[in-house]
C-alpha cells in the first residue's frame, strides 16, 4: 500500500514520534514476526515483537496512546485467527485462553488499550478476566465487535503476510448481508466488558455503523481498511480522483455516519493536510 510499510522496532518508534508531532493521539500496533507456529505463541512472548515495540514507543513518543491489535492471524503459520483442529476448523474455546494470555503479555509490556479483532465468541469476557486477574483492571478493551468477512482486506493481508493458508474466515467473521447480527454481537461484547466497539470495514458498512452507534452505550469507532485506502490511491494514480479531497470526503462520511473515532492508514496524510 502506498506509504504503508512493515517497520522495524526502532523505525516504528520514530514513526510514532512523527505521528505525535503531527498531533495524532494514538497508534495501533500489528506484529509481523519472522517465526510463526500453529498457535501463534510468539504473540505472548515477553520478548515478542510488539512487546519490544511498545517499550520503544513509550520512550520515543510518550504522549501517544498505545493501542495493540489482539489476534493470531499474523503469528500463526496457517494464517487463521486461533487454534485449528485436525479437521481444519478454528476451535473457539482453546483460542480464548491464548487471547487472554496474549492480552496480559501486551499489557505487561505497556499496552494502554487492548483491541481484540479475531471475532471469537466470548473473547471480550475472557480477555477482561485475564487482565483483571493480572493487575490490569484499568486497561480498556476496544472490541472489533462488528467485523465482516470482507473482500476489502486484501492489501493488509499482503503487508502483514496473514492470508489463510487454507479455507477462509467466514466461519467466525460476519456475513456481509446480515445487519441484525451486528447489533447482537455489539451488545454481547458490551455485556462482557468492552469499553469501546469497532465496525470494520467502514465505508461499505456505513449503515451498520449508524445502527451500532444508535444502539451502543459505549463509544463506537470505524476502521477504514486497506482496500478502502488502496483503491483511492490507485484511482488517484490513474488521474481519476483528487487524492486529498477524496480521502477527506471518505473520512467525513465515516464521521457523519456516527464514528466517534476512525482508524485509517491515511491518518498522517490527513494530519499534514490539516496542519
Amino acid at each position: 500500500m502506498p506509504g504503508v510499510y512493515q517497520e522495524s522496532v526502532d523505525r516504528l518508534a520514530q514513526s510514532a514520534k512523527e505521528s505525535q508531532d503531527l498531533g495524532l493521539t494514538s497508534v495501533i500496533l500489528f506484529g509481523v514476526p519472522d517465526e510463526k507456529d500453529a498457535l501463534g505463541s510468539s504473540s505472548w512472548s515477553k520478548d515478542g515483537l510488539v512487546q519490544r515495540t511498545l517499550e520503544a514507543v513509550a520512550k520515543e513518543a510518550p504522549e501517544i496512546l498505545r493501542v495493540v491489535d489482539l489476534c493470531f492471524c499474523e503469528y500463526t503459520d496457517h494464517g487463521h485467527c486461533g487454534v485449528v483442529t485436525p479437521e481444519g476448523e478454528v476451535d473457539n474455546d482453546p483460542t480464548l485462553d491464548n487471547l487472554a494470555r496474549q492480552a496480559v503479555s501486551l499489557a505487561d509490556a505497556g499496552a494502554q488499550v487492548i483491541a481484540p479483532s479475531g471475532m471469537m465468541d466470548g473473547m471480550v469476557g475472557a480477555i477482561r478476566d485475564g487482565l483483571d486477574d493480572n493487575g490490569h483492571s484499568g486497561v480498556p478493551i476496544l472490541s472489533y465487535a462488528v467485523k465482516y468477512a470482507s473482500a476489502f482486506y486484501g492489501p493488509f493481508r499482503d503487508v502483514a503476510d496473514s492470508a489463510p493458508a487454507f479455507g477462509d474466515r467466514r466461519t467466525y467473521q460476519m456475513d456481509p448481508g446480515n445487519s441484525i447480527e451486528a447489533l447482537r454481537e455489539a451488545a454481547l461484547d458490551v455485556a462482557e466488558g468492552a469499553d469501546m466497539l469497532m465496525v470494520k470495514p467502514a465505508m461499505p458498512y456505513l449503515d451498520i455503523l449508524r445502527m451500532v452507534k444508535d444502539a451502543s452505550p459505549v463509544p463506537v469507532g470505524a476502521y477504514q481498511v486497506s482496500g478502502e485506502y488502496a483503491m483511492l490511491h490507485a484511482a488517484a494514480r490513474n488521474g481519476w480522483l483528487d487524492l486529498d479531497r477524496t480521502i477527506e470526503e471518505s473520512l467525513l462520511s465515516i464521521r457523519r455516519a456516527g464514528a466517534d473515532f476512525i482508524l485509517t492508514y491515511a491518518a498522517r496524510e490527513m494530519a499534514r493536510r490539516l496542519a
